[in-house]
């Protein structure tokens, strides 16, 4: 699948540009972070091939938003590149890595959250569930896209979560003590 995943970049990050590097980067980092986390933790019996391509994917949308400040030049709103990645993986014929894309932005986004801060997303749950899930989005949450060579501080993530609300932290938290 490794090669798979070489080749669903390229197909839609077909230029070798700033963008892409952002993309590699912050993902690889995200990936090495929840397979040392499986290393960790046998006993949670992860999969670790999947926890790696998936976490390489997790932001595949990106590329179809409006976030300059990352290179992204697309016309949606960033807040929805994980539901536009679900939607190109699963064209791809890849639902399961598609659920990661849709599940990680901040801790889990509620239908109650959607609604109530009035998100140009579905309404409808898009809560990490499974493990693997949970744990790339935890990952996720100690690597920005404009520092993406830099590992954030527990501390750190938690304040970039503060947006997401203090249901999002405390999730964070609760898988803090579980992931280290």
């Amino acid at each position: 699948m490794i090669m798979d995943i070489l080749q669903i970049i390229n197909h839609f990050y077909p230029e070798d540009n700033e963008l892409k590097h952002i993309l590699l980067t912050h993902s690889e980092a995200v990936a090495n972070k929840a397979l040392a986390i499986a290393s960790l933790h046998p006993e949670l019996q992860l999969d670790e091939p999947f926890l790696y391509e998936a976490s390489m994917l997790h932001d595949i949308g990106i590329i179809r938003c409006d976030a300059p400040g990352i290179c992204c030049f697309g016309t949606e709103p960033y807040i929805c590149h994980g539901r536009i990645g679900a939607e190109m993986l699963r064209s791809l014929g890849y639902p399961r890595h598609a659920r990661v894309c849709e599940r990680h932005t901040g801790t889990g986004l509620s239908k109650e959250e959607i609604i109530k801060r009035n998100l140009p997303l579905p309404h409808q749950d898009f809560m990490p569930e499974t493990m693997e899930e949970q744990v790339i989005c935890y990952a996720d949450k100690f690597f920005s896209k404009t520092r993406p060579e830099r590992e954030k501080t527990i501390e750190e993530a938690e304040k970039s979560l503060a947006k997401f609300g203090e249901e999002g932290i405390e999730r964070f938290r609760r898988w803090s003590t579980l992931f280290i």
